[in-house]
């Protein structure tokens, strides 16, 4: 079956396989209520940002998810955020529109393992979704949760 691609980012299946999700959750009781609210909340947000934000937005969460599936996401200060087990966010979003910038980037918490030397980078300026862009946004997460 082939991908529909929509135009604001996910594709139908991958919508689908988010409302499953939840409701999976949601079967595992208070625990699972509760990972299934701040997936939502993160799903908002991510629905009320501008478009060009909001494909950016949605195209992270497919990585973050399909990579790191140990981070749960959650909003932290408003942006979507993906969090280790302890509830420290490891790696969020933030969207041009929330403060006016530029651009959007794609942030690593100090949580992150992606110490490299004396001095590395932990927040990506993002213009626009290409596969090198993926390709990088991938390693990333799985060098922060390692």
């Amino acid at each position: 079956m082939a991908s529909t691609r929509v135009p604001d980012g996910f594709t139908a299946e991958e919508r689908a396989a988010m409302k499953e999700r939840a409701a999976e959750l949601r079967a595992e009781g208070k625990k699972g209520a509760k990972k299934a609210d701040l997936l939502k909340a993160v799903l908002d947000r991510i629905a009320s940002m501008d478009p060009a934000d909001r494909e950016l937005a949605e195209r992270v969460h497919v990585v973050v998810t399909r990579t790191a599936p140990e981070l749960t996401p959650k909003t932290w200060y408003g942006m979507p955020a993906y969090a280790d087990a302890a509830g420290k966010p490891v790696v969020y979003f933030q969207d041009a529109g929330k403060f006016g910038a530029r651009y959007a980037t794609i942030g690593f918490q100090d949580n992150a393992n992606l110490d490299d030397g004396d001095m590395w980078a932990v927040s990506y300026a993002v213009v626009r979704w290409t596969p090198a862009v993926e390709e990088k946004v991938t390693r990333l997460v799985k060098a922060a949760v390692s």
